[in-house]
């Protein structure tokens, strides 16, 4: 197949997900063609049957804001014209969705090009439920050949705030444990502590959402029984608040600010803990990250997260804002050495059963046949389609 993907090109994790379904989908023979206004940035150039095709936006006085929306609509038009696109994946609903029905739109006097859109959470638990989106979010929704969700509670959340009747298929997110491996021996040798201590690692966009300050709040307490240190992965609004707050708490020699980084699988498997005190997690793709790596995780009883950590199995669920709890189950792990091997053992054997990339990716390529089949047969009506998932 060959199909265009659109997402933010950027470190949130619809991002991350889309650029690493696209090259599971090269490394499976389709052409993948990523359409954005900048290249995603675990994208790597020179990748074979990955193609990317940059939207450019023009500036005009008259625009107080550059119209990307509609430069993207044109784009996506011109590459699914000029490179025989069988379908559009867009990542996350607005704006993505409404520039493919406008691309779709477009081409519909030679062919119609199906697009599919994938909701990862903030397009609809935040922007979505802002009134002033609400119509274009839901119409956008509507309008789309296939809908996807991530998680058992987005799709539930879906369903609660548009009241839509696409069939909404939940494809969870995924990992490649060929990649995202556990390195126990890289994990001794480490320079990230080269004091010996514990390493705790939080990756994430530092917005509020993710709650970066209770992660420095239970390195603090964590510290009272336990020698460790913590590694921030990102960046984002809260990322110099945070940075403050270790120097309030005078931990400046035990917390190291990394910023963004393209390859999280080289630093995962160098820490013990990882660390997910969010607000709210639509998935927790982190977590997942982790897991693979033989890296617990202690996180909060929210969104998706139930749906990919067992509590006291391959991870810990704990109540928001809770930072003696989730302090109490880090201290507990770096302190229990059979404890922290039946977890983090559990926890790879979690992604490895449920998660791979080579289990879930078969997944989205059977629903591209379906949406493709509905659209020779001249479309699928919300209600024609098959309401459960055909066995992977």
């Amino acid at each position: 197949m060959k199909v265009g993907i659109t997402c933010y090109p950027t470190y949130g994790g619809s991002g991350i997900v889309a650029t690493e379904m696209g090259l599971e989908l090269a490394n499976r023979g389709h052409a993948v063609h990523f359409i954005s206004y900048a290249n995603p940035i675990r994208l790597d150039p020179g990748i074979p049957r990955i193609h990317y095709h940059e939207v450019e936006v023009s500036t005009y006085p008259l625009f107080q804001h550059p119209p990307y929306s509609l430069a993207l609509a044109s784009r996506m038009s011109e590459v699914a014209e000029t490179y025989d696109l069988d379908l559009l994946h867009v990542h996350y609903a607005i704006p993505h969705s409404i520039s493919a029905l406008l691309a779709r739109q477009m081409l519909a006097a030679r062919r119609r090009v199906p697009f599919i859109t994938t909701l990862h959470g903030t397009d609809i638990t935040l922007v979505g439920a802002d009134r002033s989106y609400f119509p274009i979010t839901k119409f956008s929704i509507e309008q789309s050949d296939g809908v996807t969700a991530i998680s058992e509670y987005l799709k539930t959340r879906t369903l609660e705030e548009f009241h839509v009747e696409n069939d909404i298929r939940v494809i969870t997110n995924f990992v490649n444990c060929e990649m995202y491996l556990p390195d126990p021996a890289r994990r001794r040798q480490s320079h990230l502590a080269p004091e010996g201590e514990k390493v705790l690692i939080h990756l994430s966009n530092f917005r509020p959402v993710k709650r970066v300050f209770d992660c420095i709040r239970i390195l603090a307490e964590v510290r009272r029984q336990v020698p460790a240190h913590l590694l921030m992965v990102g960046d984002g609004p809260d990322c110099a608040p945070a940075q403050r707050l270790v120097r309030e708490l005078a931990l400046d020699q035990h917390v190291t600010f990394m910023g963004k980084q393209g390859h999280v699988e080289r630093l995962l498997p160098l820490a013990h803990v990882l660390l997910l005190p969010s607000e709210l997690e639509s998935f927790g793709l982190a977590a997942l990250e982790g897991m693979a790596c033989g890296v617990p995780a202690v996180a909060t009883r929210v969104g998706g997260l139930p749906e990919l950590i067992t509590h006291e199995q391959d991870g810990f669920l704990e109540p928001v804002g809770d930072i003696d709890t989730q302090a109490a189950r880090v201290v507990r792990l770096l302190t229990d050495a059979g404890l922290y091997q039946r977890i983090s053992a559990a926890a790879r054997q979690t992604a490895q059963a449920r998660f791979c990339s080579s289990l879930v990716i078969p997944r989205y390529e059977a629903y591209y046949r379906e949406v493709l089949e509905c659209t020779d047969r001249g479309g699928c009506s919300p209600s024609s389609r098959p309401k459960t998932e055909p066995r992977p």
